[in-house]
């Protein structure tokens, strides 16, 4: 069995419906640590995105990044750097 690139999601009475993939920010890190680090300093200052796997098209060192919006990658940035935070790389891929 084979699945679309977009990835399939639940829709309305329990059908599968394909996912449109979206250019989006991918933040690596060199370790889980700094991964959750990362989710916890965006939680409590209400920066947008989520922890998620590497993608497959990005070689990372820990396996999990930070996926955000494209637009908020300077404020993601600055948030990092008054946190103290150290990303491995930054991104953009589709997801």
């Amino acid at each position: 069995m084979t699945f679309p690139a977009g990835g399939l999601q639940n829709g309305s009475r329990g059908r599968k419906v394909l996912r449109k993939k979206e250019r989006k920010l991918i933040v690596t890190f060199r370790t889980t640590f700094d991964a959750m680090a990362m989710e916890e300093m965006c939680r409590k200052n209400e920066v947008p995105g989520r922890i998620i796997p590497v993608p497959r098209s990005i070689s990372a060192g820990c396996g999990l990044c930070w996926c955000a919006p494209l637009s908020e990658r300077e404020r993601i940035a600055e948030a990092m750097k008054r946190a103290g935070i150290e990303n491995e790389a930054m991104h953009e891929a589709l997801v």
